[in-house]
């Protein structure tokens, strides 16, 4: 087996004295508040757990738009619709979960980098995961046309929301963040993740590079394979790809592994997650309980990973952007909170909308 980040003859070596570039990008992990369904595993035998845990996970006060101009809760009332956002925040210190010792946002210091809206079905028996690219070109309220990772840069949570809501129509109930440092340690926690790098690849921003082969990655060897885009075919498209693969993976393990057989891995994992995850005032100890139970028999195959549809790629104010295929679009919100995504995917989906191709 290879070891992680091996380097092959004739690549170039990293520059001597140089400075790895802060590695804020981070990534979602796992579907957040599916892993408190952790503390659920045993019924009632861990609900002690959860009482615990949940009053832990730090809460994020003022994160939803200040108007009322915002959509109308679609679909079923049963069901949830979350935004999670994975924060490039350029800080040496933790910006999230409870023992976050920076602010999450200051005004141009820090960029969504990862993004992805999470539907639970009101049954709790499905999920759907749509990643929306980073270079998205979109109307952001108030500044104009610009990438949607500059949503959060320019206004925080909030504008963040509202820029996803009058994108897609969708009301977000709840909103949950994470930064590197809570994506390494959340990793580490599982004792690692186990993924097969298909072909070799040297990524010349991080000054690293991969060899065919299967690893078992600590954080800080994952958090370089998800936020790889350079030197890869398709950059930031194929980037969502392993991020989306990382998370399959992660969710099986936290399943497989961690379980009532193992209750100091179920621990660890908590202990993991609340030390990292941040998430809105709204969203109660009550509500985070109901959904650790309801979640308990969530299977990675009842999970659908995509990516939002893209019409093409294009190079507008100087900037590589992404433009998302309207039409496809239009049709995939709806399908979503109505929980008609199965037939929409039957419809319209292909390999590149279900990122099922990992490089």
């Amino acid at each position: 087996m290879p070891g992680p980040g091996d380097r092959f003859p004739g690549w170039p070596p990293r520059p001597a004295g140089a400075r790895r570039r802060r590695r804020g990008r981070a990534v979602l992990v796992f579907l957040v508040v599916a892993a408190l369904g952790l503390v659920a595993l045993t019924a009632g035998g861990l609900w002690w757990a959860s009482e615990h845990y949940t009053d832990r996970v730090e809460r994020l006060p003022n994160v939803f738009p200040h108007h009322n101009d915002r959509p109308d809760k679609q679909g079923d009332d049963g069901a949830l619709n979350f935004l999670v956002a994975g924060i490039d925040s350029r800080s040496d210190l933790p910006t999230t979960g409870k023992n976050s010792k920076a602010d999450l946002w200051k005004p141009g210091a820090q960029r969504s980098d990862t993004l992805m809206l999470l539907h639970l079905a009101a049954d709790r028996h499905k999920a759907y995961v749509v990643s929306v690219p980073r270079d998205t070109w979109v109307p952001i309220p108030g500044h104009g046309d610009a990438k949607i990772n500059a949503s959060f840069s320019l206004g925080g949570p909030p504008l963040l929301i509202d820029t996803v809501e009058k994108l897609t129509g969708i009301r977000i109930d709840h909103f949950a963040v994470i930064d590197w440092d809570g994506f390494k340690s959340l990793t580490d926690s599982v004792g690692g993740v186990t993924l097969t790098v298909p072909q070799d690849t040297y990524d010349t921003e991080q000054h690293r590079g991969w060899k065919a082969g299967t690893y078992t990655m600590n954080g800080e060897e994952a958090l370089d394979y998800v936020r790889q885009r350079h030197g890869l075919p398709r950059s930031d498209f194929d980037r969502i790809a392993r991020q989306q693969n990382f998370l399959r993976t992660l969710m099986s393990k936290m399943r497989g592994d961690i379980s009532f057989t193992n209750p100091g891995g179920v621990i660890d994992v908590l202990d993991a997650f609340t030390d990292a995850v941040s998430v809105d005032d709204q969203l109660s100890n009550s509500e985070l309980r109901t959904l650790a139970f309801d979640l308990r028999d969530l299977k990675t195959r009842d999970v659908t990973f995509m990516t939002a549809p893209i019409a093409r790629s294009d190079f507008i104010k100087g900037q590589s952007v992404v433009i998302m295929d309207r039409a496809k679009s239009k049709s995939l919100w709806p399908a979503i909170v109505q929980d008609r995504l199965p037939d929409w995917i039957r419809q319209h989906g292909d390999a590149d909308v279900l990122g099922s191709t990992v490089r």
